[in-house]
């Protein structure tokens, strides 16, 4: 199947959204090695200068642009409008297609930068990307119970709630629950064409 053409770059209010350049290995370092010290048990800490080098960042491109030529898997930096910081990123990823036309979505915001609205707007963008430009009919997002931060988001951009998914994934060494949230192309008033045709 032809992979869909995917925009490069989504304009929102505040942001934009693109796959990462070599231009932003800079950008990418420091917000990896500026963030504040973890918040709760899914935030992460600043990472070690051995990972931020550049020969790190040319690895991460290249796995990425092989992942998305593969049609599998799309990251977008999430980017500040006004001075161009990179302050997280946006996946669409496991995509099925055939029967399922399906995309799991997934976020980082840095932590330095929560509480500002940044993870609705950046999540709006990337179900539009998702229905309008990769032609997926279905979008879901697998989240731990108790992560009340990102429930409301899935709720803010509009995904309903399907319900527990026990012992779906494993983290941290463990199985564990997940509550589904998801939405299709039709709840977003967008009737789903067949990208074969």
């Amino acid at each position: 199947m032809k992979t869909p053409r995917v925009v490069i770059f989504k304009k929102t209010k505040r942001l934009f959204l693109r796959p990462l350049q070599l231009m932003d290995h800079e950008n990418w370092a420091q917000a990896y090695s500026s963030m504040h010290a973890p918040q709760n048990e899914w935030d992460e800490t600043n990472w070690l200068d051995s990972e931020l080098s550049l020969k790190k960042f040319k690895e991460h491109l290249k796995k990425h642009q092989a992942w998305q030529n593969e049609d599998h898997f799309y990251q977008f930096g999430v980017f500040r409008k006004d001075d161009g910081l990179l302050i997280g990123f946006i996946n669409l990823m496991d995509i099925s297609r055939g029967l399922f036309q399906n995309a799991y979505l997934g976020y980082r915001i840095y932590n330095n930068h929560w509480g500002q609205g940044y993870a609705k707007e950046a999540c709006q963008a990337a179900v539009e990307i998702a229905f309008k430009n990769l032609k997926l009919h279905r979008i879901e997002a697998g989240i731990e119970p108790t992560n009340k931060r990102s429930i409301r988001v899935a709720k803010a951009i509009g995904l309903r709630k399907e319900g527990l998914s026990p012992r779906r994934l494993l983290l941290r060494n463990k199985w564990i629950d997940l509550v589904l949230y998801a939405a299709t192309s039709e709840e977003f008033g967008l009737k789903w064409k067949n990208p074969k045709k």
